[in-house]
């Protein structure tokens, strides 16, 4: 297929093949805008079987799993899969060196084995539906822009509150095309979920980083969960008296596989998309943002890579936070060397040119969408340099040197007493939880490292203006173990039993002590640096290129008046489809659709960690011991497809023409992770692992078969 682009092909959809592969389509509106294409292509189904309000319907079957990922029912006993990388966190709270979950794996081999998560939560839609009329309510006449968004908020609140009927439902209001549209969203939400499953590691993660974001990929990337609910199936916080739920729906899981050209849905809820971008927001991420933050991860990494493999329980300990380390890590550099590939910049400014035709056209130009893109160009030129800091202090302030995170926790602490105006039970009982969550995942060595490694690179990068005063020449005179010894080892926070002792005790004459310890004054003075120096400008910029694409987007709207357009990702209920498919990255190089066990065998090298595949696994695989599971004496593992995904979409059902599941989303192709912000329907690709690969894995590799007699299986 031919890489030519223009801005608004990736919305105005002439040819039938663009129309299928892109796009993160709002399921409410597919009867209208989405429906008869896809049936053209192979979807068997109605509208009303993916979303309904006045029946049981797929959407019924999908959940927001935790915070960022979904997941999907697969019997009538509220057992969920998604990603092992979803589930991650929780098999790691569950690890110790005694019950290795995460080298080892977990299979529960009766209900009575599952292991509750505490704060954990899936999250049902119940419906969804337009609300922008009352949201912009009496918003016309009003000018100041803080006055109209302040009137915005108190329209949504109220709407909102009416929806959650008392605080049993979840409402929340959330703008389309930056605001020219608003959804209402309504969620059931449970909160005894429990684990149920999950292989090795070394399937779960197979390939680990250095496959992560790549093709071919044999990943075996699952994990099994359960929803359990009050006898009345309504949610309830855990007990034991509790009880499986009753879904309104869940997926029959197919055993037929699949082929090129078949028909494919993904049901989940994609994060964040940028697509209507100026050429100039392209370049800041191309040019400045991904660069700076890939280069302060590169020494993230370093230092957890060093100390993870050299201690069993360091790795442990830092499982979760190197994967999510390195996930964004590795996709920005993907989505650098994508976008300037494509050359989005030049494309983005030819789209920009064919829109002022069409503005000129209709008189709409002068003094309306010409104001526009001269704001543009000086409000990215004053953004850069706030962008830049704001992404410093996030990567190493914010997100970056572990004390500060828990220096973090001792300035709620110090806020909320000034607010009570005395060290309140609450206020103790609140920072020790936090302070003794945070040292169950820490290792001062790794910590020491990363404070003398990444703070001197806020006064080699950043401009004095966005440093404390002084700054800069204090950290010249107390680099590496000059800073350790003057910040780190004087602190109290690097003791834990001293700091547990003082917060059980300490009263409104001690506080001093807290406020004077170097680590913590460190930390208040660079977070009081942000606060008042950085975010408030960023906000401002921020706030300002909004309003700008706001008015953008309508003229993109208004130019389009009568073809369907998909909104950017926003965490909400989307339905993206394509077809199973492989693809060509670069000249002579042919990627098949699926991959096999056979490339497990070819990558085994347990010298590697993220190729040392399990012995079970590896008997299975040589003896082709596949069960009714392969095809044709072979086991597929991983499918690619052409639909739009995002992050988000981790833990996706991929589902076939009759809505039946085939596999589990949870990556996107490296050559295609621009598709956030712009795509190339010849190289844009998600991963989906084939759900015959984990039905297989629970049966014949892990032994827990029984799990497949609540399942609905096709074959």
């Amino acid at each position: 297929m031919k890489k030519s682009f223009l801005f608004f092909a990736v919305m105005v959809f002439t040819a039938a093949s663009l129309f299928a592969r892109e796009g993160m389509w709002v399921p409410a509106l597919m009867k209208k805008y989405n429906i008869e294409e896809m049936q053209r292509m192979g979807f068997r189904l109605p509208a009303e079987e993916v979303y309904s309000t006045d029946q049981p319907s797929m959407k019924d079957a999908v959940v927001i799993f935790g915070g960022g990922c979904t997941g999907e029912l697969i019997s009538n006993e509220g057992l969920l899969i998604t990603n092992h990388h979803c589930g991650y966190g929780q098999i790691q709270r569950h690890s110790t060196l005694e019950n290795d979950y995460l080298t080892h794996g977990f299979w529960a081999m009766d209900k009575a084995g599952e292991l509750p998560c505490p704060g954990l939560s899936v999250s049902f839609l119940e419906y969804m539906e337009e609300v922008t009329g009352r949201v912009l309510a009496g918003t016309d006449t009003i000018r100041d822009e803080n006055a109209r968004a302040r009137q915005i908020f108190l329209n949504s609140a109220a709407i909102e509150r009416e929806a959650s009927r008392g605080g049993t439902l979840r409402a929340q209001v959330r703008p389309f095309f930056y605001g020219n549209q608003y959804y209402l969203h309504v969620y059931k939400v449970y909160t005894d979920v429990r684990l149920v499953g999950a292989p090795p590691s070394a399937i779960g993660k197979f390939g680990g980083d250095t496959d992560n974001w790549v093709w071919p990929r044999h990943t075996g990337d699952f994990s099994l969960f359960r929803i359990y609910a009050g006898k009345d199936n309504a949610p309830a916080d855990y007990s034991a008296d509790n009880v499986p739920f009753r879904p309104k729906r869940f997926f029959p899981i197919s055993l037929r596989g699949v082929n090129p050209g078949d028909f494919t849905m993904v049901f989940g809820y994609p994060g964040r998309t940028t697509r209507f971008l100026t050429a100039e927001g392209v370049q800041l991420i191309t040019g400045q943002r991904n660069p700076d933050r890939i280069a302060i991860r590169d020494k993230k990494l370093e230092i957890l890579n060093r100390y993870m493999s050299a201690d069993p329980k360091v790795r442990i300990q830092y499982a979760a936070k190197h994967a999510g380390i390195s996930n964004a890590w590795k996709k920005w550099q993907g989505e650098v060397m994508g976008l300037e590939g494509f050359e989005a910049v030049e494309k983005k400014k030819a789209s920009e040119k064919e829109f002022e035709a069409w503005a000129r056209k209709n008189n709409l130009w002068d003094n309306h969408f010409e104001t526009f893109f001269r704001n543009s160009g000086e409000l990215h030129g004053a953004y850069a340099p706030v962008i830049r800091a704001a992404d410093y202090y996030s990567e190493i302030v914010l997100n970056g040197v572990e004390a500060f995170t828990l220096a973090g926790y001792i300035r709620l602490f110090l806020n909320q007493v000034e607010r009570d105006g005395a060290v309140t039970d609450n206020a103790r009982a609140t920072v020790s939880r936090l302070v003794s969550g945070f040292y169950k995942n820490y290792h001062q060595p790794v910590d020491e490292a990363l404070l003398t490694s990444l703070l001197p690179l806020l006064g080699q990068d950043l401009e004095p203006r966005w440093l404390p005063a002084g700054f800069a020449g204090w950290m010249k005179k107390h680099s590496g173990e000059k800073l350790l010894e003057k910040v780190y080892r004087k602190s109290m926070l690097t003791d834990s039993l001293r700091l547990k002792q003082y917060l059980a005790h300490v009263d409104m004459s001690g506080l001093s002590r807290i406020s004077r310890d170097p680590l913590v004054a460190l930390f208040l003075s660079l977070r009081s640096h942000y606060d008042t120096q950085i975010q408030p400008r960023q906000l401002e910029l921020e706030a300002a290129m909004e309003k700008g694409m706001k008015d953008y987007v309508a003229g993109i709207m208004q130019m389009n008046e009568g073809t369907p357009l998909y909104p950017d990702a926003n965490s909400t209920l989307r339905v993206s489809y394509g077809q199973v498919e492989g693809y060509q990255p670069r000249d002579a190089v042919v990627y098949h659709h699926v991959t096999t066990v056979d490339g497990i065998l070819e990558k085994d090298n347990p010298a590697i960690y993220d190729y040392d595949v399990p012995d079970r696994l590896r008997e299975l695989a040589t003896k082709k011991d596949f069960g009714r599971y392969g095809e044709d004496g072979e086991m597929p593992v991983c499918v690619v497809a052409s639909n739009h995904t995002s992050g988000g979409n981790s833990g996706s059902p991929l589902v076939n023409g009759d809505g039946h599941l085939i596999g589990i989303n949870f990556d996107r192709c490296w050559e295609g992770t621009m598709s956030d912000i712009m795509y190339d329907p010849s190289v844009c690709r998600n991963i989906s692992l084939d759900i015959r690969y984990a039905l297989f894995i629970i049966d014949k590799f892990a032994g827990a078969g029984y799990l497949l007699n609540e399942m609905t299986l096709v074959e």
